[in-house]
């Protein structure tokens, strides 16, 4: 704990002070009044139930609108009392709905997704008032991705962090929104604007931007840009900030305790920057911050911090979306009926994946039934869902896509070029001994070994063997044993004797602690005398837990983009320019720093 402790004010003291004012409201041009009224119009047709139903975001199982497998008919039955989400959407009149691969067994190709999409909508339309939905995901790339195969795979947040290009960033926003509206998904949840300034972070770490506030705000603005150039809503996320939990807010409530001097220097800078880029949404937290209300509601239901912090001194009147009300942080204090209504009095506007639909949606009808939320406080929420489905076209026209245009969009070989590129310049290295990388021409025969995590959309690939074959493709001769995060001593001897005979080890790390068995690994590797490159595919901070290593880089992440460049990056086929975008404390003196932010190396020099 007190290391933990000391490494946490370490950061701290380093984060960067930013002069950032308040974001004033600006008055509303004649153009935005006479859009509100043409929306007012609608919401005035729609009865109570109806605009209820608009605030809610849920899931569901299946990659069919109206004919999803007899299995996952089962679950939404189960569950959400429907067999299909056109079922849910016609119970609840929905306004929209949030995808997720894997679980929800919403994805599964480009083709699949772009059907699903229309079966929603055409759901939609067939209500008695007909609104398009807002279909969303989280597709923050890197360590958070829904979409895999079949579309482009861009670094996610830390990497582009260590890039440190506006350009680089904008162009990532741009192209994953370019391929989402082309699946008609119209609402991306991202960038994640959290400042890392906690190293034990174990639910943000590398999905943000870096640890200091400044970069960070470059790096959302430039991302929110990117995506709503394309045509989909970003959103910022975790408002207030979650950059220093030491606890997950999925199975517990975290509490920030920085002052409010600390907030508005290092967690509020980003969410500034956010708001004068125009960002169409932002999601709460679900985490306690005393110094902006100290009566220690969950930042999600705190009027104090969304009216009061984001609404009246930000001057942000966007979307509020919920964090996910299944999580643990929200459902601590109040049952499953009251958490939407107090969320919406504490001004959320979007209700997301609630975890019995039924008891929310009831729950937020009896509350306005009996005037707890009064009709106007409902409408101002609906007219905020209303004006992004207004600005994202789907009030305006056909809300469907095209096969074609996926076909076209998605997965686009200029897209890949550029995020292999992108990826290239965000690889970081961080110790090159005795010119150890690039490796030298005799050094074909290769040993790739370590953890191997599964790929985040696929669990059918894992990092060794995708590592191998990158290189194979670079022309290696290439042998790849997998020994996990917590190798045993056999495993260990058996990377030993694997590493006899070849030119070089490549060693793969995942998130190393001080008790890992990793780093026994690693150490028997640099004893064989074979050359040994370090690779965290994760986390940048395993080098701190590692000791001496002579060659030593981050890809802060472990998709393929990111695993590919990392190989052209030890083969010498692409340049290392990645710059480190938070501080490495040292693992014996957590209060020393082994490698400062901005440290990174190239070849050139």
């Amino acid at each position: 704990m007190q290391d933990r402790s000391l490494s946490r004010r370490t950061v701290l003291a380093s984060a960067t002070v930013v002069a950032a004012g308040v974001v004033g409201v600006t008055a509303i041009p004649a153009v935005a009044h006479k859009r509100d009224n043409r929306l007012k119009k609608i919401i005035a047709k729609m009865s109570i139930e109806a605009r209820i139903g608009q605030l809610f975001v849920p899931y569901f199982y299946g990659t069919s609108a109206t004919s999803p497998s007899q299995f996952d008919q089962d679950r939404n039955l189960r569950e959400l009392g429907v067999r299909t989400v056109a079922e849910l959407i016609g119970k609840y009149q929905i306004g929209g709905v949030i995808y997720f691969s894997g679980w929800a067994n919403n994805i599964q190709d480009p083709r699949q997704v772009a059907d699903l999409s229309n079966g929603v909508q055409r759901a939609s339309l067939a209500l008695p008032t007909p609104i398009p939905s807002l279909i969303s995901i989280d597709q923050e790339h890197g360590a958070n991705v829904r979409i895999g195969s079949g579309a482009t795979q861009l670094p996610g947040a830390m990497a582009l962090g260590a890039g440190r290009s506006l350009f680089d960033a904008r162009t990532a926003g741009r192209i994953s929104g370019t391929e989402l509206a082309a699946l008609g998904i119209h609402q991306n949840f991202a960038p994640v604007a959290d400042v890392n300034v906690n190293p034990a972070n174990p639910i943000i770490n590398v999905r943000s931007f870096g640890a200091d506030a400044r970069e960070v705000g470059r790096m959302v603005a430039a991302q929110v840009t990117g995506y709503q150039q394309a045509g989909v809503v970003a959103c910022a996320k975790h408002f207030p900030g979650h950059g220093d939990t030491g606890e997950d807010s999925h199975t517990g409530l975290p509490v920030i305790t920085h002052t409010r001097e600390e907030w508005d220097r290092i967690d509020a800078p980003p969410f500034k920057a956010a708001i004068a880029a125009g960002v169409d949404s932002i999601m709460t937290a679900h985490l306690q911050v005393p110094a902006l209300d100290p009566s220690n509601e969950p930042a999600t239901l705190s009027s104090a911090i969304l009216q009061g912090v984001l609404r009246d001194e930000l001057g942000f009147d966007g979307v509020i979306v919920s964090d996910a009300l299944n999580m643990r942080g929200v459902r601590t204090k109040y049952g499953d009926d009251r958490v939407p209504v107090l969320a919406l009095k504490a001004g959320v506007d979007q209700l997301l994946f609630p975890p019995d639909i039924d008891v929310a949606y009831n729950g937020v009808l009896a509350a306005v039934r009996s005037g707890e939320i009064t009709e106007d406080r409902l409408d101002q929420s609906v007219l905020r869902i209303l004006r992004v489905k207004d600005k994202v076209g789907l009030l305006s026209g056909s809300p469907y896509v095209s096969p074609k245009e996926v076909d076209r969009v998605v997965g686009a070989r200029k897209h890949r070029f550029a995020a292999a590129r992108i990826a290239e310049r965000t690889t970081t290295l961080l110790v090159n001994e005795d010119e150890a990388l690039p490796l030298r021409r005799r050094q074909k025969k290769l040993l790739v070994v370590g953890a191997s995590p599964a790929f985040p959309t696929d669990d059918t690939r894992t990092t060794v063997p995708e590592l191998a074959k990158a290189f194979d493709e670079l022309g290696y001769s290439t042998t790849h044993l997998a020994t996990g995060r917590t190798p045993d001593a056999a495993k260990v001897d058996e990377a030993v004797a694997a590493a006899r005979g070849r030119d070089a080890v490549v060693v793969t790390t995942d998130n190393v602690g001080a008790t890992s068995a990793q780093r026994t690994l690693v150490s028997r590797l640099l004893a064989t005398g074979v050359p040994v490159v370090h690779l965290a595919v994760r986390n940048p901070y395993d080098i701190a837990h590692l000791g001496h290593v002579p060659a030593s880089l981050v890809s802060y992440c472990w998709t393929e983009v990111e695993l590919r460049a990392a190989a052209r990056v030890i083969a010498g086929r692409a340049e290392p320019r990645g710059k480190l975008p938070v501080p490495i404390q040292r693992a014996d003196d957590p209060a020393k720093v082994l490698f400062r932010s901005g440290h990174g190396l190239s070849y050139d020099g």
